[in-house]
């Protein structure tokens, strides 16, 4: 596929289970393991990544809540020519939180937010 990349996927691991607040979404209980979070941007995408993988933020994004909390990390970022939802459709993982990253899914993906499995 040509054009531009404008899909990432951060590849996370938390390493212990975590109960995170997540915006409008609520308190939600996280199992320790890894997951992957599919996300786009239009424009800007290294620097929304920068900005992912920095600690020094105010929570905007339903990412921004799990990757401040103290036991996730970034393991991975990838980088794609297909849309988002394509690539998100794509993995497999079950889905931990309805809703996360998806308010503004158009292909019922549910979550972009998939768990991949215990540590």
């Amino acid at each position: 596929m040509t054009g531009p990349v404008r899909t990432y996927q951060l590849h996370i691991e938390l390493s212990r289970r975590a109960h995170i607040e997540i915006g409008r979404l609520g308190r939600h209980t996280l199992a320790a393991g890894r997951y992957v979070y599919t996300g786009s941007a239009r424009r800007g995408m290294e620097a929304r990544i920068r900005r992912h993988l920095s600690r020094d933020k105010k929570p905007h994004w339903h990412i921004d809540y799990l990757l401040l909390h103290p036991a996730a990390r970034v393991i991975e970022v990838r980088r794609f020519r297909a849309g988002e939802c394509e690539v998100n459709r794509r993995g497999t993982g079950m889905v931990p939180v309805p809703g996360f990253g998806a308010s503004d899914c158009r292909a019922g993906c549910g979550s972009h937010l998939r768990f991949l499995g215990g540590l």
